[in-house]
């Protein structure tokens, strides 16, 4: 697991990365849901904090963590992030990876494009910037001092950092503290994981690790075996 590299980090705040969710009673209630998806959301001791279990009205079959098959050219330890079928993959070996449902930014607040992940933190501080409590003072004007990492943070459980050319992009990879967002474009910019599923991801990310969030151009992209590419793109790019 990636450790603090950089003292700085500690004082980052964040661009773009929390907003509330819908209101939990809007929630619809999910299909019975298979027993071993429960398991895998279950409560998880997380050192000095438990996590609780996901409620079993924010899970599916789609968003839960799985393994699937994937094409492309990023190495394995990559990850690429499809924010508009909003998935996360942590790509391995032999054309497969590990899918991870997400919350993803509104409209106009994607970040997308390459970047790396020098380091992470476990329960980390969140603080609003300037220009997010000018633009909606009810909502972060209360957090203007900061909040201490914890379970109603909005970064939970982890926060994997994005850099791009050696400088802190301001968006992150990283829980959340509202589950019932996974699978929308509920958050203001970063891209959001169950805590589980964030958990899982940063044990096994490495200093270093690339990171693709696609265009919507490049929604899919690896999904599909380049045979059923159609003929003017067949040997130009994996889908």
């Amino acid at each position: 697991m990636i450790r603090p590299i950089l003292a700085l980090a500690a004082s980052l705040v964040l661009a773009a990365c929390a907003r509330p969710g819908p209101d939990v009673a809007t929630i619809p209630v999910s299909p019975r849901i298979d027993p071993g998806i429960l398991q895998m959301y279950g409560a998880v001791d997380d050192g000095e904090t438990i996590i609780p279990a996901v409620d079993a009205r924010f899970l599916s079959e789609r968003n839960a963590r799985q393994e699937v098959d994937y094409w492309t050219y990023e190495t394995p330890g990559s990850i690429v992030v499809d924010p508009y079928e909003r998935f996360l993959y942590y790509i391995l070996q032999d054309n497969r990876a590990i899918r991870y449902g997400i919350a993803v930014g509104e409209a106009g607040r994607q970040f997308d494009g390459e970047a790396v992940i020098p380091y992470q933190r476990d329960w980390p501080s969140w603080t609003p910037t300037e220009n997010m409590i000018s633009r909606e003072p009810e909502l972060y004007a209360p957090h203007a001092g900061g909040m201490e990492g914890g379970l109603d943070n909005p970064l939970g459980a982890r926060a994997l950092y994005l850099h791009q050319g050696g400088r802190d992009t301001l968006y992150r990879i990283h829980g959340t503290s509202q589950p019932w967002t996974i699978g929308q474009a509920a958050s203001s910019g970063c891209i959001r994981l169950y805590n589980q599923d964030i958990v899982d991801l940063a044990d096994r990310v490495r200093s270093g690790t690339r990171v693709v969030v696609l265009s919507p151009e490049e929604s899919g992209r690896g999904t599909r075996p380049p045979g059923s590419l159609p003929p003017t793109q067949i040997g130009t790019e994996l889908y």
